[in-house]
């Protein structure tokens, strides 16, 4: 921990606090892309469309908020919806 200032232990607790929240809303985002990864391949199309609108929102909050750059979302959606569009063609 910070020394003895109390502005840099204020620093370090807030900083900890933001680290456990970005961690948390990282996961969140890998378990819907791992979700979908898995419904596109079962070729489940009506449960992998739910599942790709949640995914794009968390996507698009994260990368609003600073967690994820807005080009890696960006990224992720583009091959998500490729997968998707491809996953429709096929049926």
């Amino acid at each position: 921990m910070a020394g003895k200032s109390s502005s840099a232990e204020k620093r370090h607790r807030q900083s900890e606090e933001r680290r456990l929240r970005n961690k948390a809303v990282k996961s969140s985002v890998r378990t819907s892309v791992k979700k979908f990864v898995v419904l596109a391949q079962k070729k489940e199309a009506d449960n992998a469309e739910a599942v790709l609108k949640d995914m794009i929102k968390k996507l698009d909050t994260a990368a609003r908020k600073g967690i994820i750059k807005k080009n890696t979302a960006a990224r992720k959606k583009s091959r998500m919806q490729h997968l998707f569009n491809s996953l429709k063609v096929a049926q």
